[in-house]
């Protein structure tokens, strides 16, 4: 079976970053077969079903390289204070009471406003990360699991490292035939674990084939108080624990030096930046510049629900692109291309899966559609410029993931949408701190 899905505009972000007015790409099975002029792709493949979405844009679908998805169950809790009195005060104690189900309904809040506004793949970081597992399987969108753990057990992963550990093999197991699913070991911070503590998850994610996630010098204060335990900033200190790999990819990255960014490029970490998470904390801004210049390749996340307060990747490729051109001083310095590249490209870097990103044959079939009939759109001036600097993420009309649609015009394929409302509020109403 193979359905043409016809387009007035088809930006590939392939290496040439090529668009095709009037395009259309060929999906087969889960992947991309054939990327085109609509004319042509219905004359070679005849037998195709064609899906003809009109006035429309397909791009690659978004990559969320850095978020927290259960955490849309404490949405608006300790809002407006400083990293680490909201980390303190409100977001480890809420935690401490999560449940499994509670857990799976944030999941999948943060999943349905994922599909909604484009995103096909995500790099997630929480505890416990069986639920998302089963979640992720259900509603079918592309995700690393990354099980984030600190040194202080017993925990809401489990009672000791050990038995963590145990349950991490046996979802790796559980999942091994889906190929949707990845997984990272993903200690939380250097502030949250000690030198050893790393060292073991390093080797365990070695050997099971795990990739390697961590938060990286989020904030001035991270740094300070590194410097005072172990006498190193961050991003040295784990290249000296030895790491920092080809395999990992570090949120934030925020404060960084020039020795800092190095030691990226050396290692071929991938640093992850989240604007609008950043700012709301307070943290600092990413040195977008210092990146450029380094050849570094960034990528972009929107951190949790808790933190943002979305999990919409077109509002942070418009403030990615708004911050960088406004750090460099000059407006010039950063272009609409540039922040897709990010968002894209650059996304499938971070998750190590350089099967998605662009649209060319051979890849998956990750791609989302935008309505050019929308306002924000007209009068169609620069097409590229508009889903960078217009786009809210909700003129989409279609989301599909492996060549399976979870989202068109309105409904969600892959689960009740109205059931999941229930579900919502009743974590609203049973919380005591948002009811």
């Amino acid at each position: 079976m193979s359905t043409l899905y016809t387009a007035r505009l088809v930006l590939t972000q392939d290496n040439d970053r090529t668009q095709i007015r009037n395009g259309a790409g060929l999906v087969r099975g889960t992947t991309i077969a054939a990327v085109g002029p609509a004319d042509r792709l219905r004359r070679e493949n005849p037998d195709a079903t064609v899906s003809d979405l009109g006035n429309a844009v397909i791009l690659p679908g978004l990559v969320n390289a850095h978020t927290h998805v259960a955490m849309s169950f404490v949405r608006g809790l300790g809002d407006d204070k400083s990293l680490f009195d909201w980390l303190h005060e409100d977001i480890f104690p809420a935690e401490a009471g999560l449940t499994p189900e509670m857990q799976a309904i944030g999941c999948r809040i943060s999943l349905a406003e994922l599909i909604r506004t484009g995103c096909t793949a995500f790099y997630d970081m929480y505890m416990r990360q069986d639920v998302l597992a089963d979640v992720a399987s259900q509603i079918g969108l592309r995700a690393v699991l990354g099980e984030s753990l600190t040194h202080f057990f017993p925990s809401v992963n489990g009672s000791s490292l050990e038995e963590t550990l145990d349950r991490f093999r046996a979802r790796i197991e559980r999942t091994r035939e889906n190929p949707l699913l990845r997984h990272a070991v993903a200690p939380h911070a250097v502030y949250t674990t000690d030198p050893d503590f790393l060292v073991k998850l390093r080797a365990f994610a070695d050997e099971t084939g795990s990739l390697f996630y961590m938060h990286m010098s989020e904030s001035r204060t991270e740094t300070q108080e590194n410097l005072r335990t172990y006498g190193k900033r961050p991003i040295p200190y784990c290249r000296d624990l030895g790491i920092l790999r080809n395999d990992t990819s570090l949120a934030h990255c925020v404060d960084v030096d020039a020795a800092d960014l190095r030691i990226l490029l050396e290692t071929g970490a991938i640093p992850v930046h989240n604007p609008s998470s950043n700012l709301k904390l307070a943290s600092g801004i990413l040195p977008m510049q210092s990146y450029l210049r380094a050849g570094i390749p960034v990528a972009i996340g929107t951190d949790g629900p808790a933190s943002n307060n979305a999990q919409n990747m077109f509002r942070e490729l418009w403030l990615a692109a708004i911050l960088a051109k406004y750090g460099s001083g000059d407006p010039a310095s950063f272009s609409a291309q540039l922040a897709l590249d990010l968002a894209t490209r650059n996304g499938a870097a971070a998750l190590h899966d350089l099967s998605i990103g662009s649209l060319e044959p051979g890849k998956q079939a990750d791609f989302c559609a935008l309505d050019l009939n929308a306002p924000a759109f007209l009068p169609g001036n620069n097409t590229l410029s508009d889903v960078v600097y217009a786009s809210s993420g909700y003129e989409n009309r279609l989301t599909v993931v492996a060549g399976r649609e979870l989202y068109r015009d309105g409904r969600f394929s892959t689960f009740d949408y109205e059931t999941l409302l229930a579900e919502a509020r009743s974590i609203a109403r049973s919380h005591t701190r948002l009811s």
